[in-house]
């Protein structure tokens, strides 16, 4: 099959879903609202379904209560935005325009958070991190824990059963606003996505493999792990879980995903911050499986 030849038309989705005046409101945005309103739900149906919490080392008390999560859900907003985008400034405006400053979405980055410093902040513009905002609800979910005396470990294990549906409705958002294509592709669901950025050129709908591993795949290991497995039962065991299969998962699509910029050869950025990602789930797995008994506590678990 030469390329071209079979291609599925690119769904013409208006990224604005609805104009109020001059506010916009954004499926992107959207997507966000729909991840933590959904994911706060499970959360509550989990702590309320007794029998998860019936066995060591609970003792019929689920690790945190519904007040304590809804109290954590804004925390975890605040988390995820400016983590999102200040890993975004980070990680792709600073370091790889950085590297390549003539990238096509690189627009005169870094120099241009000098001379225009609102550029910081502008993410309506685009640009978001999915590893920044998850350094961003983690170092959230620290302080929260810390503040209400809450041990860390099990209920970042609570909170990892649900993170999936983020990265689901986010990465939907994403081939809804039509960026963070794929690389040039013959296959027959191949699409010519809208950006001129990405050429007339058929490429992998990416973002929907991400959804599907990332998020419905992701979601469905970590939720029977959870519910027959009951791995929730070895503190660390499920955020080990979710580490390691976002990191398989988004280093795999990374194969198919059109590079940002240049990064080490043919390793992308995604890849390395991947990297780092298996590496803190190999660490729990070592937390949740093989930690001598001498460190573990039945009081407050210490990551």
């Amino acid at each position: 099959m030469r390329l071209y030849e079979a291609i599925l038309p690119y769904p013409q989705i208006d990224p604005v879903l609805v104009h109020i005046g001059p506010l916009a409101i954004r499926w992107y945005a959207l997507a966000y609202i729909a991840g933590l309103l959904l994911g706060w739900w499970l959360v509550l149906r989990e702590i309320a379904q007794k029998s998860l919490w019936a066995n060591p080392p609970f003792g019929k008390k689920p690790p945190a209560n519904a007040e304590e999560i809804g109290d954590f859900v804004v925390w975890a907003t605040f988390g995820v935005i400016l983590g999102g985008r200040l890993g975004w400034v980070i990680f792709y405006g600073l370091i790889l325009c950085g590297m390549d400053p003539g990238a096509p979405y690189c627009y005169g980055l870094p120099g241009g958070f000098v001379s225009d410093p609102i550029r910081i902040v502008a993410a309506w513009e685009g640009g978001m991190s999915f590893h920044g905002g998850l350094i961003g609800v983690g170092l959230a979910l620290w302080l929260f824990t810390r503040r209400r005396k809450l041990d860390l470990v099990r209920v970042g294990d609570l909170i990892a059963t649900v993170a999936p549906i983020g990265l689901f409705f986010g990465r939907l958002a994403n081939f809804i606003n039509g960026e963070l294509w794929g690389r040039p592709a013959d296959v027959p669901w191949a699409m010519v996505f809208p950006n001129p950025l990405a050429g007339a050129v058929p490429r992998h709908p990416s973002q929907l493999y991400e959804a599907g591993l990332e998020g419905i795949v992701l979601f469905a290991i970590l939720q029977l792990a959870l519910r027959k497995f009951r791995w929730h039962e070895k503190p660390g065991l499920m955020i080990a879980v979710f580490f390691l299969g976002y990191g398989v998962f988004r280093t795999f699509v990374e194969f198919f995903r059109e590079p940002d910029a240049p990064f080490l050869g043919p390793v992308t950025m995604g890849q390395m911050l991947s990297a780092l990602m298996l590496a803190v789930a190999a660490y729990f797995f070592w937390y949740a499986l093989i930690r001598p008994k001498s460190q573990q506590t039945d009081g407050k678990a210490k990551a």
